[in-house]
């Protein structure tokens, strides 16, 4: 958790979660900029819940009964489970069936707004690997955790490209252009 604390008294956060008050500042210009536009998202199974194996259909997520994705969201795993609808309009749809279906069917959620992959470590690197990415945001929290995934670790080598750095003293968020080199010079 300590890796998030920085968005949690935003403005920005707040009002995505229809609660009054927080602090205006550049993580709640940030919270806002990364909430804008999303029409479904993408994630792996540890950001939906702890465990491997077979689901415990008692688990419903971290988040309680509303959970702040407010549109489908699409669960990267080997378990397949029937969707599960939350209020405020969030659907987990848990996909057994590899990351591009999980991104095809996200695309068809969203219509003409953006996908999201919103993580773990090890869905954002099989996107990246896969050259599926269109950016990257990084929020980089003062914060030494000594274990745990290697977001950047084998997915070859992307040129990032950074178009946007914001620093306020709980994070800095890094936004890069995933560029893709011209490979066909005919």
């Amino acid at each position: 958790m300590r890796l998030h604390e920085w968005v949690f008294p935003t403005a920005g956060w707040r009002r995505m979660q229809g609660m009054e008050g927080g602090e205006d500042g550049p993580d709640s210009e940030v919270a806002n900029e990364v909430a804008q536009g999303i029409g479904a998202y993408i994630m792996g199974r540890n950001m939906f819940g702890a465990g491997r194996g077979e689901w415990d259909h008692e688990w419903k997520g971290w988040w309680g009964p509303d959970p702040p994705y407010h549109t489908p969201v699409f669960v990267l795993t080997h378990h397949p489970r029937e969707p599960l609808t939350m209020e405020g309009g969030t659907t987990f749809n848990f996909v057994t069936d590899g990351i591009d279906s999980a991104l095809e069917q996200a695309q068809a959620a969203a219509g003409d707004q953006k996908v999201s992959i919103a993580g773990g470590a090890s869905a954002v690197r099989q996107y990246l690997a896969a050259g599926l990415l269109d950016e990257l945001y990084l929020h980089i929290a003062p914060v030494i955790l000594g274990a745990g995934e290697r977001l950047l670790e084998d997915v070859g080598d992307p040129v990032l490209e950074p178009v946007k750095v914001v620093a306020s003293p709980a994070v800095t968020h890094i936004k890069y252009r995933i560029v893709r080199p011209n490979l066909d010079k005919t």
